[in-house]
């Protein structure tokens, strides 16, 4: 008999038989369990769940969500993806096309399973890359007098192009409040992260300057609080007196695109829930 993927993920005040509600119900409809991972947060009351399972093809996915909606209850905030369905990237980007390159690179030999369906930059640099990739490109110029219009124009191409992620990939303009709270939960950030932290222009150049021996990089979702959203991958990487300028640079960069595609992998496969201004991130 020929099954289907879904993912199930749930988030809810903690209490007793939870999991065994889900179960339940799943072998009721005769799905197979494949993998299941659950948290439990003491700090917050919270517990958190993410079930990926097949269900028969006799069952639509429609009677999957009325079964799951008439056993779940007003705290239960779930959702139910189907796995095999990849999400829809829109790639916004600068001057600066090293995370962009990585994720046109990773989707196309089919590492990380998502479709990137447009590119906006307000730059023209890489249109070339976008076209090689046939991917549409789009050209839009931001002033501070332009902004709104400018950022109406990305939220257009994410309704059009039914964009599920928007991917920050050192796309150096501030959003507006309206903009993030717009995409609130489907976007994400990348930035450079010191010891200390240095901010402006060319700060792997300030780091250099200062004798930094870790460099590293943050992902996060998008907040009206810049670069202070919910965290969802971070790594480091030790550097030395010896390294020039140039190549702190280079291994910021390797950094921030490994950061970045672990991120948006997360959130494709359906990996992370919100735990107030936290991320729960199963593995």
């Amino acid at each position: 008999m020929q099954h289907n993927d879904y993912i199930l993920t749930l988030s809810c005040p903690d209490r007793t038989g939870i999991v065994y509600r889900v179960s339940g119900l799943l072998f009721e409809l005769g799905c197979n369990i494949l993998d299941s991972q659950q948290f439990g947060d003491d700090e917050t009351g919270r517990f958190f769940l993410r079930v990926h399972f097949d269900l028969p093809t006799a069952i639509s996915a429609d009677s999957l969500r009325e079964r799951f909606a008439a056993m779940a209850d007003a705290a239960m905030d779930w959702q139910i993806h189907d796995a095999k369905k990849k999400s829809r990237l829109l790639i916004m980007v600068s001057k600066q096309g090293h995370c962009l390159n990585d994720l046109l690179f990773r989707v196309s030999s089919g590492q990380l399973p998502a479709e990137i369906a447009a590119i906006v930059s307000n730059h023209n640099d890489y249109a070339g890359l976008a076209a090689s990739y046939g991917i549409p490109f789009h050209h839009l110029p931001v002033t501070p007098d332009t902004k709104t219009q400018q950022e109406r124009q990305v939220l257009e191409i994410v309704d059009r192009e039914n964009i599920d992620l928007v991917v920050l990939a050192r796309y150096m303009q501030i959003l507006s409040a309206e903009m993030c709270q717009a995409l609130t939960g489907r976007a994400i950030n990348i930035h450079h992260s010191f010891l200390p932290s240095f901010k402006g222009a060319r700060p792997y150049h300030q780091a250099h300057a200062r004798g930094v021996k870790i460099i590293g990089a943050t992902a996060h979702y998008v907040t009206s609080d810049l670069d202070e959203g919910p965290i969802i991958e971070q790594d480091i990487e030790r550097v030395d007196h010896g390294m020039t300028a140039q190549a702190l640079t280079q291994v910021g960069s390797d950094v921030e695109s490994l950061v970045l595609s672990r991120a948006v992998r997360s959130h494709v496969e359906h990996r992370i829930l919100l735990n107030r201004n936290k991320t729960v991130v199963f593995r």
